[in-house]
């Protein structure tokens, strides 16, 4: 049983008269959360809904004021699984919570921005919104050499829990295509009554081999067959889907640096390999670097999400070839990193030091990762 760090804040913030919203990627684990979530108020009296069923949808979507007190009287916690499934949920969240104020509720759903909207909106002051990520290193294990010995499994398989938790890697192979296939691309299409599902792969794919690249809109529609516009709106909703972020350039001094562009990655290394069908083992692949780097920054955001530090991230790149991977800034300090898969150690680029003098700059590598994701 791995611990999910973030179980601990969300038990903290569930009150009366207030909704808890945790977000995340199909399979990720909220509904297990939920459920340890239940185990720990035992001694509470708790409403356990999913949006998904057609019955409970339907009446959580009367907007009905008596219907939907008769439904949550008497609980001291109503619980909402899937909750992105029942139409203008926030605005009967906003009813029952109005209705019945000494009842808290605790709600889970992908496709977080729309979700987020429609519950932050008629519940501003009221809410609180968490997000949830496959595995993350630290809940894993909090030792060095363990994690230097997960490293093999975890750069290709990634940290889906169905998937982390599977020895056998036929089977590893199998429920990250049924995620793949399935849970995800159910969500972008389901988001904005998509249908082309071939479109999906083909963008992810791109997106895929350009990890630590900035991305051209142009180049992408071109090889689509597309529009620049059509291909913006399809990679916002897969971010909307948790499959993938991005990160843009930084640009505060200098008029050489580059900061139109983004760098997209995955949340997960094991749905980036699946999604270019490449599932080889390390010592067989020719894109350790890309997997490093698109390990390492993820772990980092997520760890810093789950312990909202509330920094933001940047890459840096100069007109003339200068860069930098990712650039961190919380509260006006700027934080430098340079990943490098091998052991080979960087000094900062001339231009980068020379505009921001007061900055930290440091290479990461195999052998001081795992305080960087910690």
């Amino acid at each position: 049983m791995v611990h999910r760090i973030i179980t601990q804040q969300l038990l903290s913030n569930l009150k009366p008269c207030h909704v808890t919203a945790l977000f995340g990627a199909r399979r990720t684990g909220k509904t297990v959360i939920m459920n340890s979530l239940k185990e720990s108020l035992k001694e509470k009296k708790i409403l356990l809904l999913n949006g998904e069923d057609h019955d409970v949808s339907a009446m959580l979507s009367s907007q009905k004021q008596e219907l939907l007190k008769s439904i949550i009287a008497g609980y001291d916690f109503v619980f909402i699984d899937e909750a992105q499934s029942i139409p203008n949920i926030g605005i009967n969240l906003k009813i029952m919570v109005d209705s019945q104020r000494e009842t808290g509720f605790f709600v889970t759903g992908s496709a977080s921005f729309d979700l987020r909207n429609q519950i932050g909106e008629p519940l501003t002051g009221r809410s609180t919104f968490y997000y949830l990520y496959p595995f993350c290193m630290k809940e894993i294990t909090e030792e060095f050499l363990p994690a230097v010995q997960l490293l093999p499994q975890i750069l290709i398989y990634g940290t889906y829990p169905q998937v982390f938790t599977e020895q056998n890697l036929l089977d590893k192979r199998r429920i990250l295509d049924g995620i793949k296939n399935g849970y995800l691309l159910k969500d972008v299409l389901q988001l904005d009554n998509l249908k082309d599902s071939v479109f999906v792969m083909n963008l992810l794919r791109l997106v895929a081999f350009q990890i630590g690249n900035d991305i051209s809109y142009n180049e992408m529609a071109n090889s689509l067959k597309t529009t620049v516009k059509t291909v913006q709106r399809y990679l916002d909703i897969l971010e909307k889907s948790f499959i993938i972020f991005r990160i843009n350039g930084f640009s505060r001094n200098l008029r050489k640096e580059i900061s139109k562009s983004p760098r997209f990655y995955f949340w997960d290394n094991g749905i980036r390999n699946a999604v270019i069908s490449n599932l080889n083992p390390m010592e067989l692949r020719d894109d350790m670097g890309r997997l490093w780097e698109n390990f390492l920054i993820s772990e980092r955001i997520k760890i810093q999400t789950y312990h909202q530090s509330f920094s933001n991230f940047y890459f840096w790149r100069t007109y003339d070839q200068q860069e930098i991977d990712l650039i961190e800034e919380n509260s006006g300090r700027l934080a430098a990193f340079e990943i490098k898969w091998g052991s080979r150690k960087t000094k900062p680029p001339v231009g980068f030091k020379k505009a921001y003098p007061e900055s930290e700059y440091k290479t990461i590598t195999r052998e001081n990762f795992f305080g960087f994701i910690g």
